[in-house]
Protein backbone atom coordinates (compact mmCIF):
# COMPACT_ATOMS: atom_id res chain seq x y z
CA UNK A 1 0.00 0.00 0.00
CA UNK A 2 1.24 3.49 -0.84
CA UNK A 3 0.79 6.33 1.58
CA UNK A 4 -1.16 9.49 0.88
CA UNK A 5 0.14 12.20 -1.43
CA UNK A 6 2.26 15.11 -0.32
CA UNK A 7 0.81 18.59 0.03
CA UNK A 8 1.96 21.66 -1.89
CA UNK A 9 5.26 23.33 -0.98
CA UNK A 10 5.10 26.42 1.22
CA UNK A 11 7.28 29.51 0.92
CA UNK A 12 8.76 29.52 4.42
CA UNK A 13 10.40 26.85 6.58
CA UNK A 14 8.11 25.23 9.16
CA UNK A 15 9.15 26.27 12.67
CA UNK A 16 9.45 22.65 13.81
CA UNK A 17 12.63 22.26 11.75
CA UNK A 18 14.17 25.56 12.89
CA UNK A 19 15.90 25.53 16.26
CA UNK A 20 17.52 28.05 18.58
CA UNK A 21 19.76 30.56 16.84
CA UNK A 22 19.11 28.89 13.49
CA UNK A 23 15.68 30.48 13.01
CA UNK A 24 16.99 32.36 9.99
CA UNK A 25 17.84 30.43 6.85
CA UNK A 26 18.56 33.75 5.18
CA UNK A 27 22.34 33.28 5.40
CA UNK A 28 22.12 30.65 2.69
CA UNK A 29 18.49 30.88 1.67
CA UNK A 30 18.58 32.26 -1.83
CA UNK A 31 17.29 35.83 -1.71
CA UNK A 32 16.52 38.19 -4.60
CA UNK A 33 18.50 41.19 -3.38
CA UNK A 34 20.78 41.84 -6.35
CA UNK A 35 23.70 40.10 -4.63
CA UNK A 36 25.44 36.80 -5.27
CA UNK A 37 22.50 35.11 -3.53
CA UNK A 38 20.20 36.41 -6.25
CA UNK A 39 22.38 34.76 -8.89
CA UNK A 40 22.31 31.54 -6.90
CA UNK A 41 18.52 31.74 -6.74
CA UNK A 42 18.24 32.36 -10.46
CA UNK A 43 20.49 29.38 -11.19
CA UNK A 44 18.56 26.98 -8.95
CA UNK A 45 15.21 28.11 -10.36
CA UNK A 46 16.43 27.30 -13.89
CA UNK A 47 18.03 24.08 -12.66
CA UNK A 48 14.78 22.94 -11.02
CA UNK A 49 12.82 23.44 -14.24
CA UNK A 50 15.52 21.84 -16.38
CA UNK A 51 15.94 18.77 -14.17
CA UNK A 52 12.19 18.33 -13.80
CA UNK A 53 11.95 18.05 -17.58
CA UNK A 54 15.02 15.79 -17.74
CA UNK A 55 13.52 13.62 -15.01
CA UNK A 56 10.39 13.13 -17.11
CA UNK A 57 12.55 12.12 -20.09
CA UNK A 58 14.57 9.65 -17.99
CA UNK A 59 11.40 8.19 -16.49
CA UNK A 60 10.37 6.77 -19.89
CA UNK A 61 13.22 4.22 -20.19
CA UNK A 62 13.37 3.80 -16.40
CA UNK A 63 9.73 2.72 -16.01
CA UNK A 64 10.21 -0.82 -17.44
CA UNK A 65 13.28 -1.28 -15.20
CA UNK A 66 11.28 -0.13 -12.17
CA UNK A 67 8.48 -2.56 -13.04
CA UNK A 68 10.89 -5.49 -13.35
CA UNK A 69 12.60 -4.59 -10.07
CA UNK A 70 9.21 -4.24 -8.37
CA UNK A 71 8.16 -7.68 -9.59
CA UNK A 72 11.38 -9.28 -8.30
CA UNK A 73 10.90 -7.70 -4.88
CA UNK A 74 7.35 -9.07 -4.66
CA UNK A 75 8.61 -12.45 -5.82
CA UNK A 76 11.45 -12.78 -3.32
CA UNK A 77 10.04 -11.30 -0.09
CA UNK A 78 6.76 -10.54 1.66
CA UNK A 79 5.36 -7.06 1.41
CA UNK A 80 4.95 -4.35 -1.23
CA UNK A 81 7.54 -3.75 -3.92
CA UNK A 82 7.38 0.02 -3.51
CA UNK A 83 7.01 2.10 -0.39
CA UNK A 84 6.67 5.73 0.62
CA UNK A 85 8.76 7.28 3.34
CA UNK A 86 8.49 10.78 4.81
CA UNK A 87 11.47 13.00 4.07
CA UNK A 88 12.28 16.66 4.68
CA UNK A 89 12.62 18.70 1.52
CA UNK A 90 12.87 22.30 0.35
CA UNK A 91 12.56 24.82 3.21
CA UNK A 92 11.72 22.04 5.66
CA UNK A 93 8.55 20.88 3.91
CA UNK A 94 7.84 17.18 4.31
CA UNK A 95 7.03 14.97 1.33
CA UNK A 96 6.72 11.27 0.56
CA UNK A 97 9.74 9.83 -1.23
CA UNK A 98 9.12 6.75 -3.39
CA UNK A 99 11.60 3.86 -3.29
CA UNK A 100 11.92 0.18 -4.12
CA UNK A 101 11.77 -1.82 -0.92
CA UNK A 102 15.17 -3.26 0.04
CA UNK A 103 14.42 -4.33 3.63
CA UNK A 104 12.18 -6.82 5.37
CA UNK A 105 8.60 -5.66 5.85
CA UNK A 106 9.13 -5.54 9.65
CA UNK A 107 12.39 -3.57 9.41
CA UNK A 108 11.15 -0.76 11.64
CA UNK A 109 8.87 -2.63 14.00
CA UNK A 110 10.81 -0.98 16.85
CA UNK A 111 10.79 2.51 15.31
CA UNK A 112 13.12 4.44 12.95
CA UNK A 113 16.69 3.16 12.73
CA UNK A 114 19.79 4.20 10.84
CA UNK A 115 20.88 1.74 8.21
CA UNK A 116 24.47 0.68 7.51
CA UNK A 117 26.41 -1.39 4.98
CA UNK A 118 25.94 -4.60 7.01
CA UNK A 119 22.35 -4.02 8.07
CA UNK A 120 20.75 -7.45 8.68
CA UNK A 121 17.33 -6.03 7.81
CA UNK A 122 18.33 -5.65 4.14
CA UNK A 123 17.26 -8.50 1.89
CA UNK A 124 19.65 -10.28 -0.46
CA UNK A 125 18.01 -8.66 -3.49
CA UNK A 126 17.96 -5.35 -1.63
CA UNK A 127 21.75 -5.41 -1.27
CA UNK A 128 22.07 -5.73 -5.03
CA UNK A 129 19.62 -2.88 -5.61
CA UNK A 130 21.50 -0.66 -3.18
CA UNK A 131 24.85 -1.49 -4.72
CA UNK A 132 23.55 -0.53 -8.17
CA UNK A 133 21.40 2.33 -6.80
CA UNK A 134 18.35 0.79 -8.45
CA UNK A 135 16.25 1.38 -5.33
CA UNK A 136 16.45 5.13 -6.03
CA UNK A 137 14.94 4.93 -9.55
CA UNK A 138 11.31 5.52 -8.44
CA UNK A 139 12.41 8.90 -7.10
CA UNK A 140 12.22 10.10 -10.69
CA UNK A 141 8.49 10.37 -9.96
CA UNK A 142 9.35 12.78 -7.12
CA UNK A 143 11.47 14.78 -9.57
CA UNK A 144 8.60 15.00 -12.06
CA UNK A 145 6.28 16.10 -9.24
CA UNK A 146 8.68 18.92 -8.36
CA UNK A 147 9.51 17.60 -4.88
CA UNK A 148 13.11 16.67 -5.78
CA UNK A 149 15.73 17.33 -8.44
CA UNK A 150 18.40 15.10 -9.96
CA UNK A 151 21.38 16.66 -8.13
CA UNK A 152 21.36 18.16 -4.66
CA UNK A 153 21.60 17.30 -0.95
CA UNK A 154 19.91 13.99 -0.13
CA UNK A 155 16.63 14.37 1.79
CA UNK A 156 16.66 13.08 5.35
CA UNK A 157 13.88 11.72 7.55
CA UNK A 158 12.22 14.23 9.92
CA UNK A 159 13.09 12.14 12.97
CA UNK A 160 16.77 12.38 12.06
CA UNK A 161 16.62 16.04 11.04
CA UNK A 162 15.44 16.96 14.53
CA UNK A 163 18.38 15.09 16.07
CA UNK A 164 21.05 16.28 13.66
CA UNK A 165 19.93 19.91 13.84
CA UNK A 166 20.73 19.84 17.55
CA UNK A 167 24.16 18.29 17.01
CA UNK A 168 25.43 20.02 13.85
CA UNK A 169 25.53 23.84 13.56
CA UNK A 170 23.52 25.27 10.65
CA UNK A 171 22.28 21.83 9.63
CA UNK A 172 19.02 23.32 8.32
CA UNK A 173 20.89 25.38 5.73
CA UNK A 174 20.95 22.34 3.43
CA UNK A 175 17.17 22.78 3.17
CA UNK A 176 17.57 26.03 1.21
CA UNK A 177 17.53 24.07 -2.09
CA UNK A 178 15.51 21.11 -3.31
CA UNK A 179 16.90 17.68 -2.39
CA UNK A 180 18.39 15.48 -5.09
CA UNK A 181 18.54 11.83 -6.09
CA UNK A 182 22.33 12.14 -6.13
CA UNK A 183 24.74 14.81 -5.03
CA UNK A 184 28.30 15.89 -4.35
CA UNK A 185 28.34 14.10 -0.98
CA UNK A 186 27.02 10.86 -2.48
CA UNK A 187 29.74 10.56 -5.13
CA UNK A 188 32.53 11.40 -2.67
CA UNK A 189 31.60 9.75 0.62
CA UNK A 190 30.32 6.39 1.90
CA UNK A 191 26.95 6.04 3.70
CA UNK A 192 26.62 7.74 7.08
CA UNK A 193 27.87 5.75 10.06
CA UNK A 194 28.60 8.34 12.74
CA UNK A 195 28.07 12.01 13.50
CA UNK A 196 31.36 12.98 11.86
CA UNK A 197 30.31 11.37 8.57
CA UNK A 198 27.13 13.48 8.62
CA UNK A 199 29.23 16.60 9.24
CA UNK A 200 31.37 15.71 6.23
CA UNK A 201 28.30 15.41 4.03
CA UNK A 202 26.98 18.69 5.43
CA UNK A 203 30.24 20.37 4.41
CA UNK A 204 30.00 19.06 0.84
CA UNK A 205 26.28 19.86 0.60
CA UNK A 206 26.84 23.49 1.58
CA UNK A 207 29.83 23.71 -0.78
CA UNK A 208 27.58 22.46 -3.59
CA UNK A 209 24.88 25.03 -2.79
CA UNK A 210 27.46 27.82 -2.98
CA UNK A 211 29.27 26.67 -6.15
CA UNK A 212 26.84 24.65 -8.32
CA UNK A 213 26.91 25.31 -12.06
CA UNK A 214 25.31 23.66 -15.07
CA UNK A 215 28.44 21.75 -16.11
CA UNK A 216 29.24 20.74 -12.56
CA UNK A 217 25.76 19.21 -12.26
CA UNK A 218 26.32 17.30 -15.50
CA UNK A 219 29.61 15.92 -14.16
CA UNK A 220 27.84 14.80 -10.97
CA UNK A 221 25.28 12.94 -13.08
CA UNK A 222 28.08 11.35 -15.10
CA UNK A 223 29.85 10.24 -11.90
CA UNK A 224 26.60 8.72 -10.65
CA UNK A 225 26.11 6.88 -13.93
CA UNK A 226 29.61 5.39 -13.63
CA UNK A 227 28.82 4.32 -10.07
CA UNK A 228 25.72 2.48 -11.29
CA UNK A 229 28.00 0.66 -13.72
CA UNK A 230 30.31 -0.16 -10.78
CA UNK A 231 32.98 2.17 -12.14
CA UNK A 232 33.76 4.38 -9.19
CA UNK A 233 36.56 5.80 -7.10
CA UNK A 234 38.70 8.90 -6.80
CA UNK A 235 40.25 8.41 -10.25
CA UNK A 236 36.83 8.71 -11.91
CA UNK A 237 35.93 11.72 -9.79
CA UNK A 238 39.31 13.33 -10.51
CA UNK A 239 38.77 12.88 -14.24
CA UNK A 240 35.31 14.45 -13.97
CA UNK A 241 36.45 17.22 -11.63
CA UNK A 242 34.06 16.32 -8.80
CA UNK A 243 36.54 14.98 -6.26
CA UNK A 244 36.16 17.23 -3.20
CA UNK A 245 37.70 14.97 -0.57
CA UNK A 246 40.14 17.72 0.41
CA UNK A 247 37.24 19.74 1.84
CA UNK A 248 36.64 17.14 4.56
CA UNK A 249 40.15 15.85 5.24
CA UNK A 250 40.41 17.99 8.38
CA UNK A 251 37.64 15.99 10.06
CA UNK A 252 40.05 13.10 10.64
CA UNK A 253 41.73 15.21 13.33
CA UNK A 254 38.48 15.81 15.21
CA UNK A 255 38.44 12.59 17.18
CA UNK A 256 37.93 12.29 20.92
CA UNK A 257 41.04 12.37 23.04
CA UNK A 258 40.48 8.76 24.13
CA UNK A 259 40.49 7.64 20.50
CA UNK A 260 36.89 6.53 20.41
CA UNK A 261 36.10 8.80 17.49
CA UNK A 262 32.73 10.33 16.65
CA UNK A 263 29.34 9.42 18.09
CA UNK A 264 27.70 6.54 16.24
CA UNK A 265 24.37 7.46 14.68
CA UNK A 266 22.67 4.41 16.17
CA UNK A 267 23.86 5.55 19.61
CA UNK A 268 22.58 9.07 18.97
CA UNK A 269 19.18 7.73 17.96
CA UNK A 270 19.09 5.43 20.98
CA UNK A 271 19.84 8.30 23.36
CA UNK A 272 17.20 10.60 21.86
CA UNK A 273 14.06 9.17 23.59
CA UNK A 274 15.77 9.18 26.99
CA UNK A 275 16.94 12.75 26.49
CA UNK A 276 13.46 13.80 25.37
CA UNK A 277 11.91 12.23 28.47
CA UNK A 278 14.50 14.00 30.67
CA UNK A 279 13.70 17.34 29.00
CA UNK A 280 9.97 16.75 29.49
CA UNK A 281 10.63 15.96 33.14
CA UNK A 282 12.66 19.15 33.52
CA UNK A 283 9.84 21.15 31.91
CA UNK A 284 7.35 19.44 34.20
CA UNK A 285 9.44 20.33 37.26
CA UNK A 286 9.68 23.94 36.12
CA UNK A 287 5.91 24.12 35.65
CA UNK A 288 5.36 22.65 39.12
CA UNK A 289 7.77 25.20 40.62
CA UNK A 290 5.95 27.99 38.82
CA UNK A 291 2.57 26.79 40.08
CA UNK A 292 3.95 26.41 43.61
CA UNK A 293 5.41 29.92 43.45
CA UNK A 294 2.09 31.34 42.28
CA UNK A 295 0.31 29.59 45.14
CA UNK A 296 2.75 31.06 47.68
CA UNK A 297 2.38 34.52 46.11
CA UNK A 298 -1.40 34.17 46.30
CA UNK A 299 -1.27 33.20 49.98
CA UNK A 300 0.95 36.19 50.76
CA UNK A 301 -1.44 38.53 48.94
CA UNK A 302 -4.40 37.18 50.91
CA UNK A 303 -2.45 37.60 54.15
CA UNK A 304 -1.58 41.21 53.30
CA UNK A 305 -5.21 42.01 52.48
CA UNK A 306 -6.30 40.40 55.75
CA UNK A 307 -3.82 42.51 57.74
CA UNK A 308 -4.85 45.75 56.01
CA UNK A 309 -8.61 45.07 56.22
CA UNK A 310 -10.26 47.44 58.80
CA UNK A 311 -11.90 45.73 61.73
Amino acid sequence: MLQSDYSETVDSPPAKFVSGDQTNLGHRELESDGSADAKRQAYFEKKNRRERFLGAVLLVPATPVICICWFLVRLTSKGPGLFRQTRVGYLGEEFQVLKLRTMRIDAEANGPQWSNSRDPRVTRLGRLYRKLHLDELPQLFNVVRGEMVLTGPRPERPEFVHLLAKEIPNYEERLSVKPGITGLAQVNLPPDSDLESVEKKQTLDLHYIETATFWFDQRLLASTAFRVLLIRGQKVNNALGVNKQHLVDHFSAHEDGDGNGSTMLSELLHRAPAKSEWEDEQIGDSEQEQIHGEQIHGEHSELEQSVRRPR
